[in-house]
């Protein structure tokens, strides 16, 4: 038997919430993985259908979850949803060859590999530790990651992980890190002390 209820909680960084049944009665637990379609994020007073089931202490929770109303989601995104990606690979295809034209010091590409990978750690750390209710990351620190110029790990971790992706403060300052730091690189090569910085980093 399908029920219908309202999202009336739900944290997404932890991947959970609660439904109201219609009528009012005890709230239902709900988990991202409860989902019919997991390609939607679910967010709050959403209208959703559920079977009924119980955990080992007899505590409602919904399954096989549906929404309703929604249009379904096309099953190969474009454009939008793939953007990230080209722009990661695109600055990092740049900075690779602005090595091998010896605009760039070498130790330009190991600060973003060693950036990047801190950024995707901080994130994967944050994620377990949102799931299991324990100390969190905060969010200057994964910033300031990304300033420093781990932000294409960072936005790897965004989108392999799903985390951080729908709050949209987060995603406005974490975008506004991207453009400092790209800004900086740029100051880099125009700067009058970037030839002599480049020659004693190793560079021509």
């Amino acid at each position: 038997m399908r029920y219908q209820g309202k999202i009336t909680d739900w944290n997404d960084d932890k991947g959970f919430g609660f439904i109201t049944p219609n009528g009012g009665s005890q709230r239902v637990f709900l988990h991202i993985k409860s989902f019919s379609n997991r390609q939607q994020r679910p967010v709050r007073n959403e209208i959703v259908t559920y079977e009924l089931t119980h955990d080992a202490k007899e505590r409602p929770q919904a399954s096989s979850v549906a929404f309703v109303g929604r249009r379904a989601t096309p099953a190969s995104p474009s454009g939008r949803a793939n953007a990230p990606i080209i722009l990661t690979t695109a600055f990092l295809v740049f900075v690779a060859g602005s090595v091998f034209a010896g605009k760039l010091p070498i130790a330009v590409v190991w600060i973003y590999l060693a950036a990047s990978l801190l950024a995707f750690v901080a994130y994967a750390l944050d994620k377990s530790a949102a799931r299991n209710e324990q100390w969190r990351t905060r969010e200057s620190t994964l910033h300031l990651f990304a300033l420093a110029g781990g932000w294409p790990g960072a936005l790897a971790a965004q989108r392999l992980l799903r985390h951080k992706t729908s709050k949209r403060s987060f995603q406005f300052a974490f975008w506004v890190t991207v453009i400092l730091n790209c800004c900086a690189l740029a100051g880099f090569f125009s700067s009058p002390g970037a030839e002599a910085l480049r020659s004693m980093l190793g560079t021509a």
